[in-house]
């Protein structure tokens, strides 16, 4: 019976929840969706938004959408600097505050995410994954999940897509609802912003042990 309503909900209820949840958050936060957009203009410079190529639901790709928090200096021979180089003091309270990932709700209200599931990465890292790994696109991508609140940007890949994969064998709305808590209490204490090593999470490369043992 309960595998039952879990289902119901992630089927028939969980998307038009996060439409109607999507839309009342953006007209609350206009006001701070506009501010922000002014400051980034002012501290950062244009365009805005920073918006990047990223596969959802079945590995079908959007525009995900941010507030940009890097500038897009580059040297003598056009060659954009590194991260730590290109984030600025104001990019860096954007992302401490998770103030820099509000415009995602633009894509909760469009489908091409949902407030909780795995978070969006970069499609270059799609022929990376292994076959349990790949599931974690059998669900749209999050603004926040499982893995955020696990840890975040302070665990390894491979705990993440655990993680992932965990989540999507079992959606139920108190899960949803534990997660989103956890994520604004993460939020208000600034907890697992950054990886520890770098301004930005080390890129994937890819599970090899992993890789071998699941071909």
């Amino acid at each position: 019976m309960n595998n039952y309503k879990d289902g119901i909900y992630k089927r028939f209820i969980k998307r038009p929840m996060d439409f109607a949840l999507s839309l009342i958050t953006l007209i609350i936060l206009f006001p701070i969706l506009l501010i922000v957009a002014i400051l980034v203009r002012m501290n950062i410079g244009k365009p805005v938004l920073f918006k990047q190529e990223r596969p959802g639901l079945n590995e079908k790709v959007f525009f995900m959408y941010k507030f940009r928090t890097m500038t897009n200096k580059r040297d003598e021979k056009g060659v954009l600097l590194p991260d730590n180089v290109r984030l600025t003091k104001f990019g860096m309270l954007l992302r401490s505050t998770s103030l820099d990932e509000l415009p995602e709700i633009f894509n909760i209200l469009k489908g091409d995410m949902s407030f909780i599931g795995p978070r969006p990465l970069l499609v270059s890292y799609l022929p990376l994954y292994n076959n349990i790994q790949k599931r974690r696109h059998e669900v749209r991508p999050g603004l926040s999940g499982l893995a955020q609140v696990s840890g975040r940007n302070t665990i390894s890949w491979e705990e993440k897509f655990k993680l992932d994969v965990e989540y999507v064998d079992n959606i139920k709305f108190m899960k949803d609802l534990k997660i989103i808590i956890l994520t604004l209490k993460k939020v208000f204490v600034k907890e697992g912003i950054n990886s520890g090593t770098s301004a930005t999470v080390e890129p994937f490369k890819g599970s090899e042990k992993e890789r071998r043992y699941d071909e």
